[in-house]
């Protein structure tokens, strides 16, 4: 039985439903894909189409994750979800120089992320991801109980045309 249609099992015998970051969990992706304040989603389990709702104050969430890169958020993520593979992606932004690009597509190889913009795409260790950041302050909030404070800055491996070697 695949692993996500296992976990909604579980969940519905338990009488709850998973959160945002349970569902991640059962596609094979770490919880900080997504910032803090997922408020409510949608999931269709024939398709992987999702929907996710972001309690934001503003238009937008965004910042920027220990000087590496600027990302924002929509209040409404969409996108389809496979194991391994989100694509067709709308609502997430990087900030590449001057230029905000849409993040499209985002893949687990192991213990890599790839996010891809289109025709450029960049890798990323999971563990860069293991917590999530919050909308305004990232990971550089000055809540003293959080140890994601404490993560190393994201390293990519290169930013590389897409396909390339």
């Amino acid at each position: 039985m695949p692993r996500p249609l296992l976990l909604f099992l579980l969940l519905a015998v338990a009488g709850a439903k998973p959160t945002a970051y349970e569902v991640l969990e059962s596609y094979d992706f770490p919880v900080g894909i997504l910032p803090k304040g997922v408020t409510s989603y949608t999931l269709d389990d024939s398709t992987g189409e999702f929907t996710a709702t972001l309690d934001v104050s503003s238009s937008t969430c965004s910042f920027s994750i220990q000087g590496s890169y600027s990302l924002r958020y929509d209040p409404t993520i969409t996108g389809r979800i496979s194991t391994d593979h989100l694509t067709d992606l709308r609502g997430v932004s990087v900030k590449v120089l001057f230029f905000w690009l849409s993040i499209v597509e985002v893949t687990r190889r192991g213990d890599q992320l790839e996010f891809s913009v289109g025709i450029l795409s960049s890798d990323f260790a999971v563990d860069n991801f293991l917590e999530s950041p919050q909308c305004g302050c990232g990971f550089d909030c000055d809540d003293a109980l959080s140890s994601s404070s404490l993560l190393p800055p994201l390293q990519p491996h290169q930013l590389r045309l897409r396909g390339a070697f």
